[in-house]
């Protein structure tokens, strides 16, 4: 089967029971051997129907007798694929888009609903103008008049400024709310877009085998754009199609490995010297360890703890593609080691989140966080914390980080512990000359917002031990 379309339902049809979007589409594309053209298809369709999950269901409530809950969930899936080609796919014929979902009803169990899955999208594109409403976000934004609605949208928004972007853009109203308390309306609404673009690809290039120079000139010679980026003095960005990760010319040579640039941040602020003991608490799959390793010259002793050991595999396997030596494994969860108390001379705890900085490449992260498990993951960072700082030396230093722009996994988690741990304190950006001071706050801990910085969201924090608390 070489159908890009019915791939992305079979993928789809597993998200809807439970699986992972990235492991589901992974499972699909194992199994065929696509054209270039037909993988890139097959993946936006899949990531795309994810992440607009919510304004697609909207359009099927409205356009619909029945709800989209009420739909049975295949059929539902199916006109989340028809919806998001017409309304985000400019380069799908909106005749194709609406040929190819009906072929898709017939084949999976519903060629006496063709007809509704028909008139259900024309009606959409007649209301529409015949066009879908490719570009209808920007039109509806808050930052344009949108009362009453251009003629040419057939999605009808509520006014409440949270149900409105939450729709739209489709995010849950909750998600929406913190960052309006942090962001305001005009700054959330460009969150809301910057976090729905198809995410980039950043190389760390590992300065141990070769050079950033070397590395652009051989990406140059097989035709592939890069650029580099402020600040980080090892990153460069893939631009446009690259193709499979693993035939980019230094992959098996270790002279790279993929990692964001926000994730880059966090080790240059850690800034570990050769000869050090380094702990990184949350390891896996090891992207900040192996960073860490480049830094120190591969010099000194790094452990790298995790509880998974598939994912410290991981970690492994990257380690001796790039040839570093001073990573140690040990499984385990760091709120139980006691065999590191007062060992390390720095510690980096890349904390357990929600992921919210990275929504992008986690298409299906904004319908699996809730509330409350954003709750359940600052109790276990402040667990994290208050144990891994027993790992310091005294005059040490700890880098607290997270993917998320949620303060209660952030500020709040920072704050609770340097009121009760007077033993610390923040190390001023001003003091610290590393990549990361661009990205620092007045409260002295820096903070990458995606749609200002063009890189996943995160947060990071350098505490220093000030004395022995023995």
């Amino acid at each position: 089967m070489t159908n890009p379309r019915q791939l992305a339902f079979i993928a789809l049809r597993d998200v809807h029971k439970g699986a992972y979007a990235d492991v589901a589409l992974d499972r699909v594309l194992q199994k065929v051997n696509l054209a270039d053209c037909d993988r890139r298809l097959l993946t936006e369709l899949v990531y795309g129907s994810v992440r607009r999950q919510r304004t697609l269901d909207t359009l099927i409530d409205q356009l619909a007798k029945k709800k989209s809950h009420q739909q049975p969930q295949d059929l539902r899936t199916i006109l989340h694929l028809g919806f998001y080609q017409l309304r985000y796919q400019e380069r799908i014929p909106p005749s194709a888009a609406v040929n190819t979902t009906v072929q898709l009803a017939k084949e999976n169990g519903f060629s006496g609903l063709t007809g509704f899955v028909n008139g259900l999208l024309r009606q959409y594109l007649r209301k529409a103008g015949g066009q879908g409403s490719r570009g209808a976000e920007e039109k509806n934004s808050f930052l344009l008049p949108h009362s009453p609605l251009p003629y040419f949208d057939s999605l009808q928004l509520p006014e409440n400024p949270v149900e409105r972007l939450g729709i739209l853009h489709s995010f849950p109203d909750w998600i929406i709310q913190v960052w309006l308390e942090q962001l305001g309306l005009a700054q959330t609404e460009q969150l809301c877009e910057w976090m729905n673009q198809s995410p980039t690809i950043d190389l760390r290039i590992n300065p141990l085998r070769t050079s950033i120079e070397e590395v652009e000139a051989a990406l140059q010679s097989a035709g592939i754009l890069v650029r580099r980026i402020p600040h980080l003095p090892q990153a460069l960005r893939l631009i446009g199609n690259s193709g499979s990760i693993q035939k980019i010319p230094g992959f098996k040579e270790g002279w790279w490995t993929v990692q964001d640039s926000s994730a880059q941040l966090v080790s240059h602020l850690l800034d570990p010297q050769p000869g050090e003991v380094v702990i990184d608490a949350c390891a896996a799959p090891g992207g900040k360890t192996t960073h860490i390793a480049e830094l120190m010259a591969d010099k000194g002793k790094i452990w790298a703890c995790d509880r998974t050991p598939s994912r410290l595999r991981k970690l492994q396997e990257n380690s001796q593609r790039l040839n570093l030596q001073s990573i140690q494994i040990c499984t385990g969860d760091s709120r139980h080691f006691n065999q590191f108390q007062n060992t390390a001379d720095r510690v980096l705890l890349d904390a357990p989140c929600s992921g919210l900085g990275t929504m992008h490449r986690h298409a299906d992260a904004r319908w699996r966080q809730t509330p409350e498990s954003v709750r359940e993951l600052s109790d276990l960072q402040k667990e994290l914390l208050t144990h891994t700082s027993t790992f310091v030396k005294a005059g040490g230093v700890l880098v607290y980080a997270t993917c998320t722009l949620h303060p209660a996994e952030n500020e709040e988690v920072i704050s609770a512990f340097l009121a009760k741990s007077p033993d610390w304190q923040i190390e001023s950006p001003n003091s610290v000359e590393v990549p990361a001071s661009a990205y620092s706050t007045p409260q002295g801990w820096f903070k990458v917002w995606p749609h200002r910085q063009d890189m996943d969201g995160f947060f990071m924090v350098r505490l220093r031990k000030t004395n022995n608390s023995e």
